[in-house]
């Protein structure tokens, strides 16, 4: 990844909405602008918590198949504020 995470989450072993869960409790250790990368599974996470991250302001910066059956997507933290 291009971009260095300040923080990093592994959620490849919880289900939704766990999953969520955990990665807004990561979000609120890292202060505004930081970047968190989260290791999730393909399928309903990958679907899901990106979109979630949006939808809360956050920006996606980047998804990177691990070609393992999981992902790892950057985020930036209230990167999507306007402000």
């Amino acid at each position: 990844m291009a971009q260095t995470a300040d923080a990093f989450v592994d959620i490849t072993d919880v289900v939704c909405p766990i999953t969520f869960v955990k990665v807004k409790v990561a979000l609120e250790e890292i202060d505004d602008r930081q970047y968190l990368a989260v290791k999730m599974q393909e399928g309903e996470p990958i679907a899901n918590i990106p979109r979630s991250l949006k939808e809360e302001g956050h920006k996606v910066c980047q998804v990177e198949n691990n070609g393992d059956g999981t992902f790892t997507v950057l985020v930036e933290k209230g990167g999507l504020e306007q402000g």
